[in-house]
């Protein structure tokens, strides 16, 4: 049987011509998947025939007469744009017709109509954000990456455990070993907060290892790293920057003076393989954890490989149904508090 994924055709910053292509991609390379693009089906009709395909069993057009813009605003896009192809892609995971929902549009839109239409799972109060991060021994998860800004000890209890369940069950990582972000490593270092959350994580039944720093996110000291929205936000954004920043100086001292052009042909396929490492890319899909429903945020301005990524990212959790694992989980931790 075909695994269904709903995708907003419309949303991002670039819409059906590069979500298509996408879409067309993944329908080649995966047989097992079958893809609603959801959006307006003319407009949609047409970016398709471009590119010699036409709609069919595994790759169907669902229409949706809105679209909600990136700088929309999030109660506009609740009230107002009900037949938008983000609601109307989240209500098909909703109505069972697909597994999961990806969708490249305004992040908090998205969060605020996945959280309204599907709900939060039994036992977590907040769903979170979380991506993976390349590291030195491979990828790290991080979230919670800005769906809340103010998280108290039991909300980033629960982001660490929904965080293991996604790893052990994607990242096939039986037992994948669970960080604290906080101002060191020490117990007596940090706010009260951040302390309780600790003692919780470590009462619980997973590898927490206890508080990481900034630094090990990428050295690979955890497989979880677990934060609240306002920080992972602000530690994402500032380490793109500084690879943009670091790429941005490699090439200018190559371009420096004749000898430097020579050394960087002769580099080449070192900085070419080093790109595809930290190629964000490759990482792009970000997991809306805590809901009753798989839904994948991809970045906004993504190309046609970034958003394909995003869209397998979703048959992995399809798959391995991570709902259910995380439901589970919470539900048995909760019960071990209790008794």
């Amino acid at each position: 049987m075909n695994l269904t994924i709903a995708l907003d055709a419309m949303g991002g910053d670039y819409g059906p011509s590069v979500i298509v292509p996408a879409a067309i991609k993944v329908f080649s390379d995966e047989p097992s998947v079958r893809l609603i693009l959801v959006g307006d089906d003319r407009q949609l009709e047409d970016t398709l025939g471009a590119h010699g395909v036409g709609p069919g069993e595994r790759l169907i057009i669902h229409h949706a007469s809105q679209r909600v813009e990136m700088g929309d605003e999030v109660s506009l896009a609740l009230r107002n744009k009900k037949d938008s192809s983000m609601r109307v892609a989240i209500n098909l995971v909703k109505e069972g017709v697909a597994k999961a929902c990806v969708s490249a549009g305004n992040t908090g839109a998205l969060m605020a109509t996945a959280r309204f239409v599907l709900k939060t799972l039994p036992g977590i109060d907040r769903p979170a954000i979380c991506t993976s991060v390349p590291s030195q021994t491979g990828y790290a998860h991080l979230l919670d990456l800005g769906a809340n800004i103010d998280s108290s000890p039991e909300h980033l209890f629960q982001f660490g455990i929904m965080g293991s369940v996604l790893v052990s069950a994607v990242g096939n990582n039986p037992s994948p070993r669970i960080g604290l972000l906080n101002v060191g490593e020490e117990e007596i270092k940090g706010n009260e907060r951040v302390k309780e959350a600790g003692r919780l994580l470590a009462a619980a039944n997973i590898n927490y290892i206890g508080f990481v720093e900034g630094d090990s996110i990428y050295k690979g000291d955890a497989d979880v790293v677990v934060c609240d929205g306002f920080v992972g936000n602000v530690a994402l954004k500032a380490s793109e920057g500084v690879a943009k920043m670091i790429i941005h100086f490699v090439k200018q001292e190559f371009k420096n003076n004749l000898l430097s052009r020579f050394a960087g042909l002769a580099s080449k396929p070192v900085l070419r393989r080093l790109g595809a490492k930290v190629d964000p890319r490759r990482y792009n899909g970000a997991s809306l954890l805590g809901l009753r429903g798989i839904v994948i945020k991809s970045h906004g301005g993504a190309d046609v490989f970034s958003f394909a990524n995003a869209i397998k990212q979703a048959m992995a959790e399809c798959q391995k149904d991570v709902p259910s694992r995380i439901s589970e989980q919470i539900e048995s931790m909760l019960k071990d508090r209790a008794g």
